[in-house]
């Protein structure tokens, strides 16, 4: 028998992108460029790092889990009772980039946040792929 109480689902979305792994790796890591394709963030990928996310509809806390450049960010992201982790993972490729992204952490009770984060995550990668092709 499963214990449904623990267990949690995942949101994993992953795209290739024409682009080197370092240009995608400062637009998930520089402040400025964040604000541009996800929310306003004090962001710095320095493992141990508090961080907040801020949007119209509210705020998301979060701390640095691990930094390895170029390769692999992971982080909380905490937020209206959903305390999940999110990370990242740039594959190089042939023709550019295979980026990876998965939340981690949503339990059978938060529905709301789960399809949020499913639908959500599908505009933030259209909005980083939109950033990657105007940005140097």
């Amino acid at each position: 028998m499963t214990d449904r109480a623990n267990e949690t689902r995942t949101v994993t979305v992953e795209r290739e992108m024409p682009h080197p792994p370092e240009k995608i790796w400062r637009a998930l890591t520089q402040p400025h460029l964040i604000a541009e394709w996800l929310m306003r963030t004090d962001f710095q990928p320095v493992a141990g790092q508090g961080f907040s996310f801020s949007a119209e509809w509210g705020a998301v806390e979060g701390r640095v889990l691990e930094v390895e450049p170029h390769r692999t960010l992971s982080y909380t992201w905490e937020a209206m009772g959903l305390e999940s982790v999110i990370t990242w993972t740039l594959t190089p490729t042939a023709g550019g980039t295979l980026l990876r992204m998965e939340q981690t952490g949503f339990r059978p009770d938060q529905d709301q946040a789960y399809n949020g984060a499913r639908f959500g995550w599908q505009r933030f990668f259209s909005n980083l792929e939109a950033l990657l092709e105007r940005t140097q």
